[in-house]
């Protein structure tokens, strides 16, 4: 008998464009970015590239498909919704389907703004969350492609989640 819990790794990836909205917050990791010059992203909810990344993760790892699945860009209701609720609704989702997370990396990739005086808050607030610890890295394109224009912003997210002792390692996803 292996008593070592089932474990599953998700990644996620999210991209949004700067918005041509000069009101329009630019949010990263719950938190509003603000400062002259400083563009939103183009998006049907709030978004956040880096709460999506993360979600889309969770999803993957608890093989619950994507985010675009559950809460569609073409539905209403998440019409400028808060990310970090959309965070907590994909955990709970992988959580009635025997998944929890254990933790969270993640990379923001965006030549501007300068995120490093964010990233600590994004941590904190996404952990919370996420429900498990998170840990948030910003990183340049140095000038390549449409991120190193500073045609948008994009993250990369890696999730590790362990099933809840009643999932089986013959059906995973299910609870008993």
């Amino acid at each position: 008998m292996n008593d070592m819990p089932a474990l599953r790794v998700g990644q996620g990836i999210d991209v949004h464009a700067f918005s041509d909205d000069p009101a329009r917050p630019l949010v990263l990791g719950g938190v509003v970015i603000a400062g002259d010059g400083v563009q939103g992203l183009d998006g049907h909810s709030d978004a956040d590239a880096v709460s999506h990344a993360i979600a889309d993760a969770v999803l993957g790892a608890a093989g619950l498909g994507d985010l675009g699945r559950h809460m569609p860009d073409t539905d209403a209701e998440w019409a400028g919704a808060d990310s970090l609720d959309i965070l907590r609704r994909v955990v709970a989702l992988a959580a009635e389907a025997g998944w929890c997370a254990v933790n969270a990396d993640c990379t923001i990739v965006a030549e501007r703004p300068r995120l490093a005086p964010y990233v600590a808050t994004m941590a904190e607030r996404l952990a919370v969350a996420l429900g498990a610890p998170v840990n948030v890295k910003a990183t340049r394109a140095e000038g390549l492609g449409a991120l190193g224009r500073a045609e948008g912003i994009a993250c990369t997210a890696v999730v590790l989640m362990a099933a809840a002792p009643s999932v089986t390692a013959d059906r995973p996803g299910e609870v008993r």
